[in-house]
């Protein structure tokens, strides 16, 4: 099959478009690198660089693609409550824009990658994709909006629509920015380098951290599995793991305690979010592989930035 990813050079979108070439696809990726590395693509990846509202490059890149995996966007909660107009841009109208421009050149699907940030403070736990997202950021609406007109453009123009909800993807090239740095690869970071770790509120929130391998093959089967259209589907591990759980565990991975610090003043966000993934397994046959343990264990073991301070990598089952 012929597919573009949008936002491909990114973590995840990176991920999956060196699988796609592997496994013998013709991938095509637009990326704008504000937070992407192209470096991280196979050389037999075509990538262009460029912005994602940019219709007329989307149609060049469009032309022959049998299936569109849309990754572009900005993604940090944080940052969104300080930009959401830069996040309503990129998130909302690039979705807008990629679907406008796959309409003109003819193309029947595309695979959203959404978030399981949508659903915000829910009571029942886990979170099944039927019940009404309660958004408690600019980000989280974003992505809620674009499911709605990836779904909404797509009946109205005979599109085929699918998104994922996608809940804490984490493994190794995960982005490590200054700011606002993801969980997982900033424990594993102050872990290795003896630095202590600030958790907002008691640490007992709880998250569903998803391994990125198990994340890429969910997508590799959404473009092609049957009966999805319109759908929207979570992909998580189904774990419940609190932070506490998990700065334990990075210690025990690493051999490195983390000296835990906790800001009780300041919320550590929602208190519980797990994704129930049945309708994952049965409209995708899909089943997460990689436990927490393991991914933690294969992050340390395969990025390069965790080596320089060689310690001992201890495997868990």
């Amino acid at each position: 099959m012929r597919f573009l990813v949008t936002g491909g050079a990114g973590f995840l979108g990176s991920a999956l478009a060196n699988r796609l070439v592997a496994e013998g696809h013709s991938v095509r990726v637009v990326d704008d690198l504000s937070s992407g590395d192209s470096a991280l693509l196979s050389p037999a990846v075509h990538f262009t660089r460029g912005d994602v509202n940019n219709i007329p490059l989307l149609w060049s890149v469009l032309q022959g693609v049998d299936c569109v995996y849309h990754l572009a966007a900005r993604v940090s909660v944080a940052q969104s409550v300080l930009y959401p107009r830069d996040y309503n841009a990129v998130n909302v109208g690039g979705t807008v824009s990629l679907m406008e421009a796959m309409r003109d050149a003819g193309v029947r699907r595309v695979v959203l990658a959404s978030s399981g940030a949508i659903y915000g403070h829910q009571e029942e736990q886990p979170v099944k994709e039927g019940v009404t997202p309660e958004p408690d950021s600019p980000y989280a609406v974003s992505k809620w909006a674009a499911e709605q007109y990836v779904h909404t453009i797509g009946a109205l123009w005979g599109i085929e629509t699918v998104a994922l909800r996608i809940f804490n993807a984490y493994g190794p090239r995960q982005a490590l920015p200054v700011s606002h740095a993801p969980v997982v690869p900033r424990f594993l970071s102050q872990a290795l380098t003896g630095g202590s770790v600030v958790i907002f509120g008691d640490g007992l929130q709880s998250r569903d951290f998803i391994y990125v391998s198990d994340v890429v093959s969910a997508l590799a089967r959404a473009a092609e599995a049957r009966e999805v259209n319109r759908m929207v589907i979570n992909v998580g591990s189904g774990q419940e793991t609190t932070i506490n759980q998990l700065a334990a565990l990075v210690g025990q991975v690493t051999g490195h305690s983390l000296n835990v610090l906790y800001n009780e003043e300041k919320t550590g966000g929602v208190r519980r979010l797990v994704a129930d993934i049945g309708r994952a397994r049965e409209l995708l046959g899909w089943e997460p592989q990689v436990s927490l343990a393991q991914g933690l264990a294969q992050t340390l073991a395969a990025d390069s930035r965790f080596h320089a301070h060689d310690s001992p990598v201890t495997t868990l089952s």
